[in-house]
C-alpha cells in the first residue's frame, strides 16, 4: 500500500498561532538582553518567511526564531503585564497576532521547581488506517517548535525540558529513545531520555559559545523493538546568555595623524570582539573614549564613532611640535554599551603626530665669515647654520643652499651636511689673489619639500657670507711656454741660442728676481744664465741625434723665486733642427752574394742618407777608378734616385770574398759624396742561381750571431749529458741501498754474507735446525777463550772447502749441489748462526724453528756484562735497555 499525502485543508491544517492568548511565569527583575518565553507560531507551508513583531517595541523584542527578550531592564509589577505578538508573512503581508500575558513569578513557599511548572509535552502525530482500504491516509507530520534552553544554567541536573509521548501509549507498552548529537552521538550524555515516561532532560549546563544547537530524534518502538511512530526532530537552541567580555584584537594600537590636521580627519581603527552571539545585546559592542593623554591643546582631541570604532580628530591644533604623541584610552562595551549590565574591557591607542613641513628653515646669523688661500680647491670656506623645528632627518627638515648673488663665475659651491644640516661653502675653481681679494655671497636655504599650505611664514631665509682670499707665494711661469725656436743644425758651441724667462704672479710681495736653472737636457748641449735666462750652446747641434725626434729637440728649464715658501715653475723649450748636407751617403746592404759566372744574377743596393730632402737623393753611383781590377770585373747601373745594380763585367770570377768600393754622391749644395766598401761572396751556383759551395762559404767566415749560436747548442748538450749520468749513477746507488736492510757502515758483526743461489726457504726440505743455536754449543772450550771475545763474533777456525758449482750445470745435478752445501755449511762452525741476525727475502707461511724465544744460550745471562751494548749505536739501544740496566 503506498501513502497518499493530503494537504493542509484535507487534514484540517491551521496556519497562525495555536492559542489566542499565551501566558508565561517570569522573574519579576528583567534585565536587557534576557529570553523570556518562546512563542510558537504553526505555518501548513514549511517555506513561509514569518517577521515576528512586538506592540511594545521599547520593552520586548520577538527574535526570528520566536523567543522574545526583553529590550531593556525594568521590574514587573504585581499585575500581569500584557502586549501584542504578531506575526506576519512576508510574501504575502498576512499578519496573525496573539496575546501575551506575563505574570511574574510569585515568593518562593519551599516547593520545588519541578512542582511549580508544568513540564511540556510533545505528542507523536497520530495515523488513521481504514481496513477496508487498501490505502491509508496518514495526518501530516507535526513541525515541533525548537526548544529554548539558557546556556549556563545552575540546575539541579538533570533538568527537565519537555516529556515526548504517543497516543498510542493506552494501548501498547512504548519505548521511547533519542538520537543525535549531545544523545548517543558525541558530545554524549547531555541530554537523556526516560524510556518508559519519555521525559527528556539535560544533565549539564550548556554554553552557546560551543555549540550554539542540538538537533535530536526522538523514537518511540514497543517492547519487540518495532517502530510504532515516525521519528520526530526535536531542535534545542541554546539562548545565548552574557558571559563573555569583550576583546580587543591587539591591547595596543598604534596610529599616525598629521599636525595640522583638519577636524574629522581618520585616524585609525578599533576592533574588539565578543564570543556571545553578535545578533543579540550580548554580542553587541559600543566603544568610547575613557581618557586622552597629554590633555593639551584641548582633552578632547579625538572621538571615536561608537558603532564601528573607527577614530577622527574632534578638535583644531595638532601641532608635532608640542605634542609629539596621544595615548587614549579605549573603552569596548557589549549589551549595546548598557554601564549597569555590559560587560567591558579597555585597550590602549597610540596616535603619533607626523610631521609635516610647517617650519621653513632659519639662518642662525644674518652674515657668516670665511677666508681662503688663493689657488686652492675643494676647500670649506664657511660653514652656514640653520634651524628648523620640523623633524630631523626627513624632506621637511633637510635644508638645500643655493647661491642668489655674488658668484658670477662659479667659483663656489654650497653642499649640505647630512648630519648636522649645516651648509658647506666650498672652492670649486681656483681664486687668484691679484684679481679678487674678496667675495659677498648671497645665498639663500630652503627645505627639500615644500611648506604645507597656510604656512604664514616666507619659504625660505637669506643670508650673505664675506670671503676673504688670502694671497700665497704663487710658482712663476715662463712666457711662451712652450717656447719654439728654430734653428740650423752645426750651431757651434758656446753660440747664444736665445733667451728664456719668466714671469713672477705676486704683485704685491717683496721678493727678488728669478733664478734660472737647466731641469732636463737629454743630450747636454745647452746651458742657461741664472739671472738673466740666456740660453747658449756647449756641444755642436747634430739633427741625426738619437735624442732628436722629429726634427724637435725638447729642453726644460726651471724658474725659482724666494719666497716663503719658495716656488718654482718649469718652462719647455723647443728646438727645431734644420738640415744641412753635413751627412755623405753609404751603400746598404754591406754584404752581398753573387754567381761566379756571367749570369742574370745582379746585385741590388740602396744608398742611405741620414740628411733630408734636398740634402739627399737622387744619388749617383759610380766604381772608382783604382784599383783598375775594379772596372775591369765589375760594372754598376743606377735605376732609381735611390738604388743601383751591381754585377759582374767579365764571364767568369774565381768563387770567393771580394770587397768592391762604390762611390756615392748625394744631390746636396755643396755636394757629399763617400766610398762605401761592398763585401761580396762569389760562389759556385745550381741551375736555379742558388750558391752550392758552402764549404767554401763558411770557411770564408761565419758571422759572429752564427758562431755563438752554435757554442751555445754544443754547451747546452754537454749538460744534458752530464745531468744524465750523475742521474744514472744516483739511481744505481738507490737500487743498491734498497737491497740491503742493513747499512753496512752501521753493521757491527761485520759478517754479513752474500750468496748467489739460495733456496726457496726452509719449507724447501726438512733442515736439521739445531745449528740455529749459538756457536758455543759447538765449539769446543780450549778453542775460545773465556772473556776474550764477545758472543757475537765469528768463531776463529779454519774454514772448510764448498762445493764449487760448475759454469754449465746440468739441471739433474742442483739437488746434488744443494745438498752437498747444505752438509758442507751444518759442519761449519764458523757459519752463522752465532747470536746473530739472518736476512731472509722470503721463510714462507711458517716456520719449524718456532718462536725466537725457544733460543737459550749455553751460558748464564747472570754470568755475562752487557754493557758494550751501549757502545752499538741507537739500533741496539733497546737491547742495551733490557739487559745492561743492572738488577732493574
Amino acid at each position: 500500500q503506498a501513502p497518499i499525502k493530503a494537504t493542509c485543508e484535507d487534514m484540517s491544517c491551521k496556519t497562525g498561532f495555536p492559542e489566542d492568548v499565551h501566558s508565561a511565569v517570569v522573574s519579576r527583575s528583567v534585565h536587557g538582553g534576557q529570553p523570556l518565553l518562546n512563542v510558537r507560531f504553526q505555518s501548513c507551508d514549511g517555506n513561509k518567511k514569518i517577521h515576528f513583531g512586538s506592540s511594545e517595541p521599547e520593552d520586548f523584542r520577538v527574535g526570528e526564531d520566536g523567543v522574545v527578550y526583553a529590550e531593556r531592564s525594568f521590574q514587573l509589577s504585581a499585575e500581569p503585564t500584557e502586549f501584542v505578538v504578531s506575526a506576519q508573512d512576508k510574501e504575502t503581508q498576512q499578519e496573525w497576532q496573539m496575546r501575551v500575558k506575563l505574570t511574574p513569578e510569585p515568593a518562593f513557599t519551599g516547593a520545588s521547581e519541578k512542582d511549580q511548572r508544568k513540564i511540556e509535552e510533545i505528542i507523536f502525530p497520530w495515523q488513521q488506517y481504514k481496513l477496508s482500504s487498501p490505502l491509508k491516509r496518514q495526518k501530516r507530520d507535526w513541525v515541533i517548535p525548537p526548544i529554548n534552553l539558557p546556556e549556563n544554567s545552575k540546575g539541579p541536573f538533570p533538568q527537565e525540558l519537555v516529556r515526548i509521548r504517543s497516543d498510542r501509549d493506552k494501548s501498547l507498552s512504548l519505548r521511547y529513545s533519542v538520537t543525535g548529537p549531545g544523545a548517543d552521538q558525541p558530545p554524549t550524555g547531555i541530554f537523556i531520555i526516560n524510556p518508559i515516561s519519555g521525559q527528556l532532560s539535560v544533565t549539564k549546563p550548556l554554553d552557546r559559545e560551543q555549540i550554539a544547537s542540538f538537533h535530536l530524534r526522538a523514537h518511540a518502538v514497543d517492547v519487540n523493538g518495532n517502530q510504532v511512530e515516525n521519528p520526530i526532530d526535536i531542535v534545542i537552541n541554546v539562548i545565548d546568555m552574557n558571559d563573555n567580555r569583550p576583546e580587543f584584537l591587539h591591547q595596543v594600537w598604534n596610529g599616525t595623524v598629521p599636525e595640522g590636521s583638519k577636524p574629522g580627519t581618520y585616524v585609525m581603527t578599533v576592533t574588539a570582539i565578543d564570543a556571545d552571539d553578535p545578533n543579540a545585546q550580548n554580542g553587541m559592542l559600543r566603544y568610547r573614549i575613557l581618557s586622552q593623554a597629554p590633555s593639551s591643546p584641548s582633552p578632547n582631541m579625538f572621538t571615536i564613532n561608537n558603532e564601528t570604532g573607527d577614530i577622527i580628530t574632534v578638535a583644531a591644533g595638532l601641532d608635532r611640535e608640542k605634542v609629539q604623541q596621544y595615548t587614549l584610552i579605549i573603552q569596548a562595551t557589549d549589551m549595546e554599551g548598557n554601564p549597569t549590565y555590559g560587560l567591558s574591557n579597555t585597550a590602549t591607542a597610540v596616535i603619533a603626530v607626523t610631521d609635516v613641513n610647517d617650519n621653513p628653515p632659519e639662518f642662525t646669523a644674518m652674515t657668516f665669515y670665511g677666508e681662503v688661500p688663493e689657488n686652492r680647491v675643494d676647500v670649506i670656506v664657511a660653514n652656514l647654520t640653520v634651524t628648523d623645528k620640523d623633524q630631523p632627518h626627513t624632506p621637511a627638515w633637510n635644508a638645500m643652499y643655493r647661491m642668489t648673488g655674488g658668484d658670477p663665475t662659479g667659483r663656489f659651491t654650497i653642499l649640505t651636511d647630512p648630519n648636522s644640516n649645516d651648509g658647506l661653502v666650498t672652492v670649486v675653481k681656483p681664486i687668484d689673489f691679484e684679481t679678487n681679494r674678496m667675495f659677498v655671497l648671497t645665498v639663500a636655504a630652503e627645505n627639500q619639500v615644500p611648506l604645507a599650505k597656510g604656512i604664514q611664514h616666507p619659504p625660505q631665509s637669506t643670508a650673505t657670507v664675506s670671503i676673504t682670499v688670502i694671497d700665497v707665494n704663487e710658482s712663476p711661469y715662463f712666457v711662451p711656454n712652450p717656447k719654439l725656436v728654430r734653428q740650423e743644425e752645426g750651431l757651434l758651441a758656446g753660440s747664444m741660442l736665445t733667451t728664456f724667462t719668466a714671469q713672477d704672479p705676486d704683485r704685491y710681495m717683496q721678493q727678488t728676481s728669478l733664478r734660472y736653472s737647466k731641469l732636463s737636457d737629454p743630450a747636454n748641449w745647452l746651458k742657461i744664465d741664472p739671472v738673466n735666462g740666456q740660453i747658449t750652446t756647449t756641444a755642436v747641434l747634430d739633427r741625426e741625434s738619437i735624442y732628436v725626434q722629429n726634427n724637435m729637440y725638447n729642453a726644460t728649464f726651471l724658474a725659482s723665486d724666494n719666497g716663503i715658501p719658495p716656488m718654482s715653475g718649469t718652462g719647455t723649450l723647443q728646438i727645431y733642427l734644420l738640415d744641412i748636407n753635413d751627412n755623405a751617403p753609404q751603400v746598404h746592404p754591406k754584404e752581398a752574394t753573387t754567381c761566379e759566372t756571367l749570369q742574370p744574377n745582379a746585385i741590388n743596393i740602396t744608398a742611405v742618407d741620414p740628411d733630408i730632402d734636398p740634402n739627399a737623393g737622387p744619388f749617383a753611383f759610380e766604381l772608382p777608378d783604382t784599383p783598375a781590377s775594379i772596372k775591369r770585373n765589375w760594372t754598376i747601373v743606377r735605376i732609381s734616385g735611390d738604388h743601383a745594380q751591381l754585377s759582374l763585367r767579365i764571364r767568369f770570377l774565381e768563387a770567393g770574398i771580394y770587397d768592391v768600393p762604390i762611390v756615392i754622391t748625394d744631390s746636396g749644395n755643396p755636394h757629399a759624396s763617400s766610398t762605401s766598401l761592398l763585401k761580396v761572396k762569389v760562389c759556385q751556383c745550381d741551375l736555379n742561381g742558388d750558391c752550392t759551395d758552402v764549404d767554401r762559404i763558411v770557411g770564408a767566415g761565419l758571422g759572429t750571431g752564427a758562431i755563438i749560436a752554435i757554442l751555445l747548442c754544443i754547451i747546452i748538450l754537454l749538460i744534458l749529458v752530464l745531468m744524465f749520468v750523475v742521474w744514472m749513477k744516483r739511481r744505481d746507488k738507490e737500487r743498491q741501498a734498497k737491497q740491503l736492510l742493513i747499512d753496512p757502515e752501521d753493521d757491527v758483526r761485520d759478517n754479513i754474507l752474500k750468496y748467489d743461489e739460495e733456496g726457496g726457504g726452509e719449507e724447501d726440505q726438512d733442515y736439521d735446525l739445531s745449528q740455529l743455536q749459538q756457536p758455543d754449543t759447538v765449539e769446543p772450550d780450549a778453542i775460545k777463550p773465556v772473556g776474550i771475545r764477545r758472543l757475537d763474533e765469528r768463531p776463529i777456525h779454519a774454514e772448510p772447502q764448498y762445493p764449487v758449482r760448475s759454469a754449465a750445470p746440468h739441471p739433474g745435478d742442483i739437488g746434488d749441489f744443494i745438498n752437498e752445501g747444505l752438509k758442507a755449511a751444518d759442519n761449519d762452525p764458523t757459519a752463522p748462526p752465532y747470536d746473530s741476525l739472518l736476512v731472509f727475502d722470503y721463510e714462507g707461511s711458517g716456520s719449524t724453528a718456532g718462536s725466537l724465544s725457544s733460543l737459550n744460550s749455553s751460558s748464564s745471562g747472570g754470568e755475562q756484562d752487557y754493557d758494550y751494548l751501549n757502545d752499538w749505536g741507537p739500533r741496539f739501544k733497546k737491547l742495551a735497555d733490557m739487559y745492561g740496566g743492572g738488577d732493574d
